[in-house]
């Protein structure tokens, strides 16, 4: 058989995967890395010249031209050719153009497309988390502000979509606040593996020329370089960290998200959407439709499935440089970060805009008798009962009264002392103002008294931490801000002075 390579007059690129792969890739890089392209040319040729491996004259010729090219192509009117296979070699050949073959070609001496890619794509990856983080933050204060405001204010909580027993709106977005808490921390652990910059291992094993990985790290704002080299190329724990981190953080938001949807149905009530987020029907003119929460609901779900999808294409990969990770999976990947920022904006606005229904809410304690745990723990401490029989007891006077259609408080006290003398055969020692008091929502909140409790003692306590929590994870992300605005000025400064030499 005659040798296919003999008889192969095609050329590259072929129209089908001119418009199916190249344009596609193209129309990314252009989209979204063009300012990381821009920094890793001037971060390298600043480093070529600092080592030596270029001389002045050379590194400002260059210099002048990669400014020469930035002032004159707009990036956004571009349209794929196939001239050259992507935007790297098209930068190259612009380059080529203004300072000839040779001296263009040099700019890439020690680096591959390889770690180039995988420090674009972390570029990217750090701003969007930059963004991500902030709009966490600013969620993360809303729910305090919250927590703050109605520390005080009763709500009937529920478990297995019953009634349950009665608690503070403060203590409930609380328990938001920590895992919020742990999801920031999830998105900086994060952003740790992302902040190890890639660049200077080349292809697969860096090179021989005396490259100062640390010097181009620290213009990019990394806190330094990644170690191995074939990590550098090969890993995507930067990205399955990263995506990880997305998924559980909005897993986690769409649990009270859909509390919110039902506890603003007709039939609960508890939290009232005011004006400005409720929309009205066009044909029922009683409807006030919270359609705000429908949208977080589905929004969250969308960046759970977006990050999810990123994890799964990254399953049963080679442990190489492979195109599974790179160009067109990283920007579906930014899908997620686009509809995380929707949620996090929405819903921190939403937390400072909704209200409780204290009429409502009282009317749902009344009819559901959720203190009655109360009254079962009183047994124990005031009549010596046993936690069983006075939880039996206290069955007896729930069943009792909502039979009845009444209420725990004004209507409990007869079918309590039914209940007790029945159980015991005595009489109970508590009085009917006494029982009065123990059923009631204000004296179940005031003896949770423990530590996590909903009393005012422990929930003021956890508030302030959070508060302490907010401050401190602040206080990291502006680090990291002022250490990557830093950078860029060192970048700025040191490849302006290499102007000067050409």
């Amino acid at each position: 058989m005659t040798d296919p390579r003999l008889s192969d007059t095609s050329v590259f690129p072929d129209p089908v995967y001119k418009e199916t792969v190249l344009a596609p890739l193209f129309d990314g890089a252009k989209d979204h890395h063009v300012e990381g392209f821009r920094a890793i040319d001037r971060a390298h040729l600043v480093m070529l010249a600092e080592t030596g491996i270029l001389d002045a004259a050379q590194a400002g010729e260059i210099a002048k031209a990669l400014d020469s090219i930035d002032a004159e192509i707009v990036p956004s009117e571009l349209v794929y050719t196939g001239e050259v296979e992507d935007f790297f070699f098209l930068i190259e050949k612009e380059l080529k153009k203004r300072v000839g073959l040779d001296l263009g070609g040099r700019l890439h001496t020690a680096r591959s497309r390889n770690d180039i890619d995988h420090t674009l794509f972390k570029l990217g990856l750090r701003e969007r988390l930059n963004v991500l983080i902030g709009k966490a933050l600013n969620l993360h204060s809303a729910l305090i502000e919250a927590a703050e405001r109605e520390k005080h204010t009763l709500i009937v909580a529920y478990t297995h979509g019953q009634p349950a027993q009665p608690t503070t709106f403060g203590h409930y977005l609380s328990a938001v606040i920590e895992f919020v808490t742990r999801d920031i921390e999830r998105l900086f652990e994060a952003y740790r593996i992302v902040d190890l910059s890639p660049m200077g291992a080349a292809a697969i094993t860096t090179t021989g020329f005396p490259t100062d990985r640390a010097l181009v790290a620290e213009l990019l704002g990394f806190a330094a370089p990644l170690q191995n080299s074939y990590s550098c190329i090969a890993g995507v724990d930067y990205i399955t960290s990263t995506y990880s981190a997305i998924e559980l953080m909005f897993l986690h938001l769409g649990r009270p998200i859909q509390d919110f949807q039902v506890w603003t149905s007709f039939e609960v009530g508890q939290i009232y959407v005011p004006n400005s987020l409720v929309q009205i029907s066009s044909i029922m003119p009683q409807k006030r439709n919270p359609v705000p929460i429908e949208h977080l609901r589905h929004l969250s779900s969308q960046t759970v499935g977006r990050a999810h999808a990123m994890l799964t294409v990254m399953h049963n990969t080679p442990f190489t440089d492979m195109n599974d990770s790179e160009g067109e999976t990283q920007s579906m990947g930014y899908g997620a970060f686009a509809s995380a920022y929707r949620v996090l904006d929405l819903l921190a606005a939403l937390v400072a805009q909704i209200r409780i229904d204290p009429a409502r809410v009282a009317q749902n304690i009344r009819r559901s008798c959720i203190t009655i745990t109360e009254l079962a723990d009183s047994l124990v401490r005031r009549e010596g009962l046993s936690f069983r029989e006075g939880h039996e007891i206290a069955a007896a006077v729930a069943k009792a009264v909502v039979a009845m259609g009444g209420d725990l408080v004004s209507d409990g006290y007869a079918p309590f002392r039914a209940a007790f003398e029945q159980a015991t055969g005595r009489v109970s020692t508590l009085d009917e103002a006494t029982f009065a008091e123990l059923v009631s929502p204000e004296y179940f909140v005031s003896v949770r008294t423990r530590f996590g409790g909903p009393a005012p003692e422990p929930l003021n306590a956890a508030i302030a931490g959070y508060r302490q929590d907010a401050a401190r994870l602040a206080q990291t992300h502006d680090n990291l801000l002022r250490r990557q605005a830093d950078a860029a000025r060192l970048l700025k400064t040191r490849f302006d002075a290499l102007k000067g030499h050409a």
